[in-house]
């Protein structure tokens, strides 16, 4: 059997070492090495000359972080899957790391057999979200999402928020951007949760980054 291979890229040496070891008893899937950052991800690919299927990312490391290895992936190798693996599960971090290509987005205190799942299904659906992280969005979307955005009645305020969404500003700085209240902004990112039957923030961030408005 081919097992899919995996690279886990993280500045701490015992949890990468932990999680090779998990790894290991996956059926589908092996770790060929483990790296400190990105800089150090760089260099083991072009030494090695061997790209993996899969890139098992931390988010917060030293010298290149997470955010920009993720990005240095999706422009050199786009056919790489990237599932962020971190303690940070704020909106704008899960935002970034999805603009910047992760196609995946787990906790480390995620379960070993949820680790599994999640890498199996991002393998056979090209992502994988856990709920919090709007899974529902990712699920929901396809090739007739453009369609669907069009068919839905939303003002062109609602779309400039949903520019604005998938960035990293807060909501009192898109206030200020769209020159309006705080109140006016909550009320777009209502609205839209009920046109688009969302949750949260990330949900309407996925949405405007796979229809092409995040262009802010």
């Amino acid at each position: 059997m081919i097992k899919h291979t995996i690279v886990i890229v993280d500045d701490h040496i015992l949890i990468a070492k932990a999680l090779r070891g998990i790894i290991a008893n996956f059926e589908d899937f092996e770790v060929l090495y483990e790296c400190e950052n990105g800089k150090d991800l760089q260099k083991q690919i072009t030494s090695k000359k061997v790209v993996p299927n899969i890139v098992l990312l931390d988010i917060s490391m030293p010298v290149m972080d997470g955010f920009e290895t993720a990005s240095w992936l999706k422009k050199n190798h786009p056919k790489t899957l990237v599932m962020a693996l971190s303690m940070q599960d704020d909106d704008q971090s899960v935002i970034k790391m999805i603009k910047n290509g992760s196609k995946g987005y787990l906790l480390k205190n995620t379960h070993p057999a949820d680790l599994e799942i999640a890498l199996k299904t991002m393998v056979e659906n090209g992502c994988y979200y856990p709920e919090w992280a709007a899974s529902k969005v990712f699920a929901s979307l396809g090739i007739e999402s453009k369609k669907l955005l069009e068919e839905i009645s939303i003002t062109d305020r609602e779309k400039e928020f949903l520019k604005y969404s998938a960035t990293e500003m807060s909501y009192k700085e898109i206030a200020e951007n769209m020159i309006c209240s705080p109140r006016t902004v909550e009320s777009y990112r209502d609205n839209l949760f009920e046109k688009l039957e969302l949750k949260t923030r990330v949900g309407l961030a996925v949405y405007a980054i796979k229809n092409g408005y995040d262009g802010i």
